[in-house]
């Protein structure tokens, strides 16, 4: 969705910050959102889109306010309230109230094979792709409530095919539980093309864009 999440290419926020041997969790907390994320995505049956669509549609000053992982514990709090996993009382709690549903559980000893499976996304094409490599596309403007995977500073801009990666569930539609698999491309913009005289020399940006977010650069 266009949100407070969508933050290429804006000004104000200060110089990224690159953190030197960054752990990859600061906190023991941070450890268990990512697990009860990852282990309750069995029984509640959502998607990738789904979670990513949860974390971020929320208002800026929640959004903001929140560090990463608090942003992932959000999203898990509503996708479990949204399927009776879990109830308000129980969040505000922070412990459980009612008797317990019987769910699929994702053991220990299984959580590297599943992470290392993943969950696939390429699909038989239903069509010829539309575009080849090399071809000069514009990317779409658009305005969406919904889930999607296309970043605000490439709409209206010229760009161009650098790869075709076949078919694969399309984002937008499996955010709201549908697959509608399209083709999906790596497109190329110049850095003076999305910020002008502003931006650093031969700077090249790459974003991966299905068929449906591209028009013909003509």
């Amino acid at each position: 969705m266009d949100g407070a999440h969508d933050m290429g290419g804006l000004k104000g926020f200060g110089a990224v910050k690159p953190e030197p041997n960054e752990p990859l969790f600061h906190a023991a907390w941070e450890r268990r959102a990512f697990a009860l994320t990852l282990a309750m995505a069995r029984p509640g049956g959502w998607t990738i889109d789904m979670a990513r669509y949860a974390r971020e549609n929320r208002s800026p000053r929640d959004y903001l306010s929140k560090s990463y992982y608090e942003i992932w514990l959000a999203g898990l709090e509503q996708l479990m309230s949204e399927r009776g996993l879990v109830t308000a009382d129980e969040i505000a709690a922070g412990r459980p109230l009612h008797p317990a549903k019987a769910v699929p559980v994702l053991r220990a000893d299984e959580v590297a094979a599943m992470l290392q499976r993943g969950a696939p996304t390429l699909r038989d094409a239903p069509r010829p792709a539309r575009f080849a490599i090399g071809a000069r596309v514009r990317a779409k403007t658009i305005a969406t409530a919904g889930h999607t995977r296309l970043p605000r500073y490439v709409r209206g801009h010229l760009g161009v095919i650098w790869c075709v990666h076949g078919c694969h569930v399309f984002a937008d539609a499996n955010a709201r539980g549908i697959e509608d698999p399209q083709w999906l491309y790596t497109v190329s913009f110049d850095g003076s093309e999305l910020w002008g005289a502003e931006a650093e020399p031969d700077t090249k940006i790459s974003v991966e864009a299905w068929e449906s977010y591209l028009e013909p650069a003509s």
